[in-house]
């Protein structure tokens, strides 16, 4: 068999496990990882062509007219292949409505599934419904990976019903035992931030009998993570520990970032070392979320010394790596510091991205040096960053913070007058700094335009009215906001629990707001969090 040959057999017996789910050494593929056991598809000096042609042109019309005869349709597939690991989805969508009326292996259903994952990256769930249709008339039958691909693009878009309905018909044709378009449902719902869902979803794949992967405990300890409950995240692990279930790198990584969020450092050192005994070498995002626990945790020396230890054991720092040290610095006040490691990371060649510099010009907004804080936008500009909303929003807290009413309106003013969203955070904080500066007026006319704009005041919203009032001990006018609030649907949290105590002048109104927030908190089906100033 002639090299060319054998290249090409290893790529269809390598396709067929990217997209059939078969596998030589008994572990699957990866939703979404376009690549089995690390090994990305070899590029034939053919495909090396295709692909840097892709790379230059920028006609679909020319793309269409030159790509090559369907006798080397491997090489093409392979290159969407490649494209769909760069995330260059419309290449993707091109090249395979190129190749599906061309394919010698008709109707395919290797294209069909690469374009419901290009469509769905793109947001346009429609279009990968329609390729999903188009799937079932061209009589091409789909596989586990159609449906995840599908319910990925549904949840992507936030169609969580589509989505129920694609996994329903899922189940009637798919074993119980997969667990590939679980986890696809999962991955898509986390994405979203419906963690409730979620859950739900991994419960259900456990009552059905299905086999829970090394994926599927991962995503269930990130998503108790990302929810503030890292004993739940340890619960999940030893579960998985005690069903057998090898966890590997991303678990581990999973779980020093659940107790990173809550700045526990020495349980998340502690998963550290376990991750190092069980024989897996930290990569750099290990690195980070350990990095990350110090800086939440007030320990900036303690991020430096993980970063000096990644560099010592080979382990080159990313972006995020000098971010996170960057923000650990800033944080705890040290903003000479923070910049001498924001210089570095420019020193070795890492070019600082917008979050970069927010992260600088967080540590000089808490120390309230507004110079510097202006310089670094002018950097910004220099660099070609192109402000956002939240940029803006911090310059309008800094110099709200500071006093500085006519700094403020000049940067809502520029916000207004160009293409920037002046989102509920913007008025969240004009209102927050005028309130607390006594203008309630101003607070308040803020407030009546919020409807204008087509803005549904939040928790943040709502306390921060009944806060302007709290300060001047009008405790009725507190009460009166907060019946507003709850008439609006609106639930409150520890922060207006803490303003609407400190608004009061006696004992028998702290044991009114006391029964009152007791009772909201009772009746409501979600469970509240502790409320500051009292246990419930």
């Amino acid at each position: 068999m002639s090299l060319r040959a054998r290249a090409c057999l290893g790529l269809k017996i390598m396709f067929y496990f990217l997209f059939v789910g078969g596998s030589l050494t008994g572990r699957r593929w990866k939703f979404g990882s376009g690549f089995v056991d690390r090994i990305f598809p070899v590029l034939s000096p053919t495909a090396l062509q295709i692909l840097e042609y892709l790379q230059k042109e920028a006609d679909t019309d020319r793309i269409w007219s030159s790509l090559p005869s369907p006798d080397a349709w491997d090489d093409v597939l392979t290159v969407s292949v490649q494209l769909r690991i760069r995330k260059q989805w419309d290449s993707i969508i091109w090249i395979c409505k190129w190749i599906l009326p061309r394919s010698s292996f008709k109707p395919d259903v290797i294209c069909y599934n690469l374009l419901i994952d290009a469509f769905g990256e793109k947001f346009l769930y429609k279009e990968a419904e329609s390729i999903y249709l188009q799937l079932h008339e061209a009589r091409c039958i789909p596989n586990e990976d159609t449906y995840a691909l599908l319910i990925n693009a549904y949840c992507m878009s936030g169609r969580l019903q589509n989505a129920e309905a694609v996994f329903a018909e899922m189940r009637n044709y798919c074993p119980p035992s997969s667990a590939v378009v679980y986890n696809a449902y999962i991955s898509g719902l986390m994405k979203g931030r419906n963690f409730e869902k979620a859950e739900e979803i991994f419960l259900r794949m456990k009552r059905d009998g299905c086999k829970l992967s090394t994926e599927s405990y991962t995503m269930l300890i990130s998503l108790y993570g990302k929810a503030g409950k890292s004993y739940m995240a340890l619960k999940v692990f030893d579960e998985m520990l005690n069903q057998k279930c090898k966890p590997n790198i991303c678990t581990y990584t999973a779980l020093v970032n659940a107790f990173a969020r809550e700045g526990l450092c020495e349980k998340a050192e502690e998963m550290f070392e376990q991750m190092q005994e069980a024989g897996l070498e930290p990569d750099v995002y290990a690195y980070n979320a350990l990095m990350e626990a110090y800086s939440r945790a007030g320990f900036p020396y303690g991020a430096a010394a993980i970063f000096s230890l990644m560099q010592h054991t080979g382990c080159e720092p990313d972006r995020a790596s000098y971010n996170i040290l960057v923000d650990a610095y800033g944080k705890a006040g040290f903003q000479d510091d923070a910049e001498a490691v924001f210089e570095d990371m420019k020193r070795v060649g890492i070019t600082p991205t917008m979050k970069s510099h927010m992260v600088l010009l967080s540590a000089y907004s808490k120390m309230g040096n507004v110079s510097k804080c202006e310089d670094i936008l002018n950097q910004m500009c220099n660099s070609g960053l192109k402000f956002d909303t939240f940029v803006l929003n911090s310059m309008l807290n800094l110099y709200g913070r500071l006093g500085q009413f006519g700094k403020m309106e000049e940067v809502l003013t520029v916000m207004e007058k160009g293409s920037y969203v002046v989102d509920i955070s913007t008025f969240n904080i004009l209102m927050h700094r005028y309130g607390q500066a006594g203008f309630i007026e101003k607070m308040e006319e803020l407030f009546r335009l919020l409807v204008a704009k087509g803005l549904k005041p939040d928790v943040v919203t709502w306390t921060s009215r009944i806060g302007a009032y709290s300060k001047k001990k009008l405790y009725l006018k507190c009460l009166e906001i907060f019946e507003e609030m709850i008439d609006a649907g609106c639930y409150p949290d520890g922060g207006t629990a803490k303003v609407l105590l400190a608004a009061c002048s006696n004992e028998d109104q702290i044991e009114q707001v006391t029964d009152v927030i007791r009772t909201m908190h009772k009746d409501m089906k979600t469970v509240l969090p502790v409320f500051c100033g009292f246990s419930i």
